[in-house]
């Protein structure tokens, strides 16, 4: 760094130095928490989400899948069933991690009831929030005739199970996005807005490999993140994302039987009428309701919403790095 620090003719060779660090010290300083170490980073970060979704989960995937198989005989709610609990290898491997490292042991402090706001009325919350979402973009959708939906089966056992399928799979996301990474983050940088959108961004990228993704559906899960990292910040709540993030992803994907981030349930009790959908502001063929303008905008409203209610709250939260 040094060695690219110009110097006018006449200064002396001590000058440049001193000055230049600085300014360097003086710039970081500004943006990094006192403590600040590589694992903080936003890079770290990354690999951290890279590592744990697409490596270590991936592997503990493989015996529980096995297991699933074993238990399950084969019918379209066990493949249901299955897509979504596999990703309890998440949980197998984010959560020991964070609780065997010293460093990254006071996480935990932000995923139970310390955290002011996990509490029953948030979890409830969430869950009403996340299907108010996605069923209005839904309605929005068919009236404007894009989609045409039709009532298949209900079978309320099955339908249960899959509720907890999908807890198991939205909380895990929820637990290394607005978890493990948001948490780190904080813990990093002075401004809350790298945590928010830095986490937000990351959980928007691993979604980049999804069937039928496309720009529109990447920015609409950055603003979700945003909107979930918004309701951890503001209201100590880990829980109200987990339960949002649930009933999203119940709704769309096993009530009325669209593309979850562009996957396809083989089990819902309402179906897609074969060759009906269009693409529109209100619905995108090959990601479903995810990839469009309107989710970016109602979500974009709950985020704005949740900046407003936060700001009203003004209740400080559970600092877990203290």
């Amino acid at each position: 760094m040094e060695n690219n620090t110009s110097s006018t003719p006449g200064d002396d060779q001590s000058g440049p130095g001193p000055v230049t660090e600085t300014k360097k010290e003086s710039f970081f300083g500004k943006i990094h928490n006192p403590g600040f170490t590589w694992r903080d980073s936003i890079f770290t970060a990354i690999v951290l989400a890279f590592l744990f979704t697409m490596v270590f989960a991936g592997i503990t995937a493989i015996p529980v899948k096995i297991i699933l198989d074993l238990i399950l005989p084969e019918s379209d709610f066990a493949a249901a069933f299955s897509s979504y609990m596999e990703m309890i290898s998440l949980w197998i491997t984010v959560l020991p991690y964070t609780a065997l490292t010293k460093y990254n042991r006071p996480i935990l402090r932000a995923l139970w009831t310390e955290a002011k706001g996990n509490t029953v009325k948030m979890f409830m919350l969430g869950l009403l929030t996340g299907f108010l979402q996605n069923t209005f973009c839904i309605v929005i959708a068919v009236l404007h005739k894009d989609i045409y939906l039709s009532f298949d089966s209900l079978h309320l056992p099955e339908m249960l199970a899959l509720l907890l399928a999908v807890f198991v799979q939205s909380s895990a996301e929820e637990l290394i996005c607005r978890g493990l990474i948001y948490q780190r983050l904080r813990k990093g940088y002075r401004s809350p807005w790298i945590a928010i959108i830095g986490n937000s961004a990351i959980f928007s990228l691993l979604h980049l490999f999804n069937s039928g993704v496309t720009a529109l559906s990447l920015l609409n899960i950055l603003i979700v993140g945003v909107f979930y990292s918004l309701m951890v910040y503001y209201f100590d709540s880990i829980w109200f994302p987990m339960a949002a993030h649930t009933a999203w992803n119940y709704t769309q994907n096993l009530i009325f039987g669209l593309p979850n981030s562009g996957l396809v349930s083989p089990f819902s009790v309402m179906k897609l009428e074969a060759g009906t959908a269009r693409n529109s502001f209100a619905y995108n063929v090959g990601f479903g309701v995810e990839g469009t303008l309107l989710a970016c905008i109602v979500l974009g409203v709950s985020s704005l919403l949740a900046v407003y209610l936060g700001r009203k709250h003004n209740q400080p939260s559970l600092d877990i790095w203290a």
